[in-house]
């Protein structure tokens, strides 16, 4: 991935505007599966190749004129502490006011890169306004429209030079990040595994700057956990728990190859669980739901069944996915959930021979193939799997724009059956031969 961009500002100055030009075309992508439920202030985007993700700080901010100010003082700066980069957004309209120097005063003392956009330049007369901004600093301000979306391109080509570089993990060693809403357990599921003996333990500096990576070597199996749970509490913030919460598993998810989603049985599988769970499914990672806490519901009349169904209700279509049932206080299962996770970290580097693929799919094809469109009929002649980091399949066919999402989700559950894909998104795409 390459890194976390924030945008921040007072409110009303278009930031969700902006946001939402800049991961339109992602979210057409994401919107046509049905049911997923998006955390509507993070987002994906990339720029010339350069992929990266965009937080809307902005939407988290609720509560009067009075409130607001501690809010955006507490948004801007976990923002700071988390992002890579800084959009900072203002309105060349309104011209410079007060609030806008003291979010430029927060920013001055983080030593990230800041980009200075004025938005709502649509017209020349409006872009005269722009000098009274450098008196904020800045030596540069990229004057944008966010609704129609003139001057981002020279702002996206300077942000992107400043992310950190893309790298799928070139390390031999699997990483894992166990992720899941606060008080999920993840601290007791991190200790049950790693014991209190800690001479198997080494820590090492994590790529990212502020978790810990504990390189686990026992019982045959050897990975890097990535630890979000138990990083330094943070005294100058006092946290917003969602949001910081949000920040905090987007970074984990994106330098991972398996996410161990932790759900507190207690509460279900709730709204931001669900976002974690589209999180690491948009990021294209492994992904181990596990229900922790489970001696506390067995007790009662709650089956496993009944439990699963809710689940599968809330992650529909994506169903292929492993729930285990654990206790971290009682150490119930715990060597089984490593085991789904080293099992789906093998399954995200499956690849299928070329050969192989058609003999299973062709004949599939053939006798079912795509619902006419138009009078028009699809034939698909050839299918290949592409040489990426995750499971991704191109098939090429006469009219790819007619193939559409049933028949997609048709075809990757037969590629499903057949081959061991479980806990893995799947990527398809239509090309035209």
């Amino acid at each position: 991935m390459g890194g976390i961009v924030a945008i921040v500002g007072r409110p009303n100055v278009g930031k969700s505007t902006f946001f939402n030009r800049l991961i339109k075309k992602r979210e057409a992508i994401v919107d046509a599966i049905s049911g997923v439920t998006r955390d509507r202030h993070y987002g994906q985007s990339d720029w010339n190749g350069i992929e990266f993700s965009l937080i809307d700080t902005g939407g988290y901010i609720k509560g009067s004129d009075d409130i607001f100010q501690k809010e955006i003082d507490k948004q801007v700066n976990i923002a700071i502490e988390e992002a890579d980069a800084i959009l900072f957004i203002v309105d060349v309209r309104d011209g410079l006011t007060g609030m806008d120097e003291i979010i430029a005063e927060l920013l001055r003392r983080s030593q990230k890169p800041v980009f200075l956009t004025a938005n709502k330049g649509d017209n020349s007369k409006v872009k005269e306004n722009k000098a009274e901004f450098y008196a904020l600093g800045y030596e540069h301000i990229y004057t944008v429209s966010a609704i129609n979306g003139s001057g981002t391109g020279e702002l996206l080509d300077d942000l992107v030079k400043v992310l950190p570089e893309q790298n799928e993990s070139e390390e031999s060693l699997p990483r894992f990040a166990v992720v899941g809403r606060p008080n999920a357990g993840k601290s007791s599921f991190i200790n049950a595994l790693i014991g209190e003996e800690r001479y198997i333990v080494t820590d090492i500096a994590g790529t990212t700057r502020d978790s810990i990576d504990t390189s686990y070597n026992r019982f045959g199996f050897e990975f890097n956990l990535v630890d979000t749970a138990g990083i330094r509490k943070k005294s100058k913030v006092k946290e917003d728990i969602e949001f910081y919460s949000v920040m905090r598993s987007v970074r984990a998810i994106e330098y991972c190859d398996v996410c161990l989603l932790l759900v507190d049985a207690t509460r279900g599988f709730d709204g931001q669980v669900q976002n974690i769970f589209w999180l690491a499914h948009r990021n294209n990672k492994g992904i181990v739901i596990l229900v922790n806490k489970w001696d506390l519901v067995e007790k009662e009349t709650q089956s496993y069944k009944y439990f699963e169904e809710e689940i599968e209700d809330k992650i529909a279509p994506f169903l292929d996915v492993p729930i285990v049932f654990i206790s971290a206080l009682n150490k119930q299962r715990i060597f089984k959930a490593i085991e789904s996770a080293v099992t789906i970290y093998k399954n995200r580097s499956n690849r299928i021979p070329t050969r192989k693929l058609n003999d299973a799919l062709l004949p599939i094809m053939e006798s079912q193939p795509p619902p006419s469109y138009k009078g028009k009929f699809v034939k698909i002649k050839f299918c290949t799997q592409l040489p990426t980091p995750h499971p991704q399949f191109a098939f090429f066919c006469n009219l790819p724009q007619y193939v559409k999402e049933p028949y997609k989700r048709f075809l990757e559950n037969k590629l499903r059956e057949r081959f061991d894909f479980n806990g893995i998104p799947i990527q398809l795409f239509f090309r035209k031969k």
